[in-house]
């Protein structure tokens, strides 16, 4: 019973590793789109909104994908 427990505790281990290693992807992505919107010195509120709405979009589309597999 020990080396099953060693077992399931390693795997479990290395899938929270996995698991963070994506989390950790994900935000460094969608950081680095609100970073570009944040250097572009909009002329307005108006074109930055637009900005704001295309990354919100982005990230909805990436979790319909997600959803579907």
């Amino acid at each position: 019973m020990a080396a099953n427990d060693l077992f399931v505790k390693e795997y479990q281990e290395r899938f929270e590793k996995k698991v963070r290693e994506s989390e950790i992807d994900a935000l460094e992505h969608w950081k680095a789109q609100l970073d570009k919107v944040i250097g572009m010195r909009p002329d307005s509120v108006a074109s930055m909104q637009t900005q704001i709405m295309k990354i919100a979009e982005m990230m909805n589309n990436r979790i319909k994908t997600l959803k579907k597999e």
